[in-house]
Formats: C-alpha cells, sequence, structure tokens
C-alpha cells in the first residue's frame, strides 16, 4: 500500500523510529496532515513527510486515510463547499510568477491544502486567500526563513541580524519578545512568516505544536500547513467579509498587519478566481 493519506487523529498521530510502539516516538504529527505512505507492514505504514520519497519513520496505518478519494469524489469534503482536494499543481502554477517551479508547487501543496481541511477552510475564498497569501510570503512555494533586511536588522555597522526585532526594541516589544536572542530565534519562517515569540507561543499552543522549543520546526512542510491555515482561522469571520466585499487590500492587513506584498496578493488572488473550480 502506497500513496498520499491525511492523518486523521484528534490529537494527531506519533511517528515511530520503526514498526511497533516498542520504538521511540520521533513527533507527534498533527492531524490534517498529508503524508506519503512508501509501504505498509501489517498495521504500520512507514511515511514521507517531506515528499521527498525519504523515510522519515513509522505510523500506525488505521488513522491515516487515503486522500486520493478526496479528489474524485467532491463530496467527501471536509467542508461546506471544499474544493481543496481538486486543486492540482498545474491550476496553482498558473497563479504565480513563471520562476515558480511546478516541482515545488507539487511537493508542498498537499501540505497546504492538508491545514486547509483541518481547519475547515477547503473552500473557494480560503482557499484563494491562502494561495494569495503564500505569493505575497514566499512566492517561491516553499516554507522559508525570513531574509535579512532593513526592516528587522540595524544597518550600523556590527548589527547583529534580526537585532531590530529583539528584546528591548519598539518591534520587539510588539512581537513579545522577552529575552535577548528572541530576535533571531523567532523571524519570520513557513508559507506565512510566522513572527515573534507571541505568534509562536499562540498559533503552537493552537495547532498542538511547540514551536517556542524548536522554533525551526515552522519550516516542516506538514506544519507550515497548519500554521498558514491556523493563521486564516483566526481572522475567519474578517477575511470572509473583506473578500464578500471585494476588499483584498483589508483581507491582506488582516493576515498581514499591513500592505506589504498586496500587488503579488492581488495579482495571484485574481488570477486564482480565473483557474481555480468552483
Amino acid at each position: 500500500m502506497s500513496g498520499r493519506f491525511v492523518v486523521i487523529a484528534r490529537g494527531g498521530l506519533k511517528l515511530r523510529g520503526g514498526p511497533s510502539q516498542d520504538f521511540p516516538v520521533l513527533r507527534t504529527v498533527p492531524e490534517g496532515t498529508v503524508v506519503n505512505v512508501l509501504s505498509s507492514q501489517d498495521t504500520w505504514a512507514q511515511v514521507d513527510l517531506e515528499g521527498d520519497g525519504k523515510a522519515d519513520g513509522f505510523m500506525n496505518l488505521p488513522f491515516l486515510r487515503p486522500i486520493e478519494a478526496d479528489a474524485a469524489t467532491p463530496n467527501a469534503a471536509v467542508g461546506p463547499g471544499d474544493i481543496s482536494g481538486l486543486v492540482t499543481p498545474q491550476m496553482v502554477k498558473q497563479m504565480f510568477p513563471a520562476a515558480t517551479q511546478l516541482a515545488k508547487i507539487t511537493t508542498n501543496l498537499p501540505f497546504v491544502m492538508a491545514g486547509l481541511r483541518a481547519r475547515q477552510l477547503g473552500d473557494r475564498p480560503m482557499v484563494l486567500m491562502s494561495l494569495a497569501t503564500i505569493r505575497a510570503e514566499t512566492a517561491g512555494f516553499v516554507p522559508i526563513d525570513e531574509g535579512k533586511s532593513r526592516f528587522n536588522t540595524s544597518p550600523f555597522p556590527g548589527g547583529s541580524p534580526f537585532n531590530l526585532y529583539d528584546a528591548g526594541t519598539s518591534i520587539g516589544a510588539k512581537l513579545g519578545n522577552t529575552t535577548p536572542g528572541d530576535g533571531p530565534l523567532f523571524k519570520g519562517r513557513g508559507y506565512i512568516q510566522l513572527t515573534g515569540r507571541d505568534n509562536y507561543q499562540r498559533i503552537g499552543g493552537q495547532i498542538g505544536v511547540n514551536l517556542i522549543a524548536t522554533p525551526p520546526s515552522a519550516n516542516d512542510p506538514s506544519i507550515a500547513g497548519l500554521i498558514l491555515a491556523q493563521f486564516l482561522k483566526n481572522a475567519e469571520s474578517k477575511i470572509r467579509n473583506a473578500v464578500a466585499a471585494n476588499d483584498l487590500s483589508l483581507a491582506r492587513k488582516l493576515v498581514n498587519g499591513g500592505s506589504h506584498g498586496i500587488q503579488d496578493f492581488t495579482d495571484t488572488f485574481n488570477r486564482g478566481l480565473q483557474v481555480l473550480p468552483h
């Protein structure tokens, strides 16, 4: 047995080092995460979490559900109007710049859609919102670290990277950074560029991942997909109202807090209106 599966265990599913409960737990993978099953042995599945064909560990097979059926059967969608199983990498490629590689979209799209399904956000407006957000935050369609810039690092000689985010600065205070070194530790990561101790603490608690202990895990595709979905879920009502009123500037502001990337966001959203299924 092999293919794409989604975690259906309500509290998440343990990833183990071998095909039995005698093997150590490597980590817990959140509900709604899409995994690639490479092979199965009795009730255990050897899984690839990164989409690169390499084994990351083993999961209990009964708590995994094949998701190909969702793509073939629209009525199997998680929420009302869910189109997440119908969105293909080729569709998304048409929404993004020519430089965005189809291979990266193919690898990462399942994690993004799984996150949306896990938070009942797989309908067309929220899929558009998520993809447009990724375009504004990381046009390459991969979860990435925030780059050093004049917005996060002092231009003065000797200024350490992300020192403008650090504890004791005005930006650091807004981000909830309280300890020296919090600036680079909680820099932007993921599909949505999660930034600051407060956001890592809040979103991590909501998705069941200790992001404070392991900040780089925000770039794990399965976790990054949930982070994006949870961020949208937290402002769902306001975002839906803004999108319904075609106020894309407000929709972007509700996620970003400003207008950064608004042209890319708007361009991708409008392209998606022509491309994505109804």
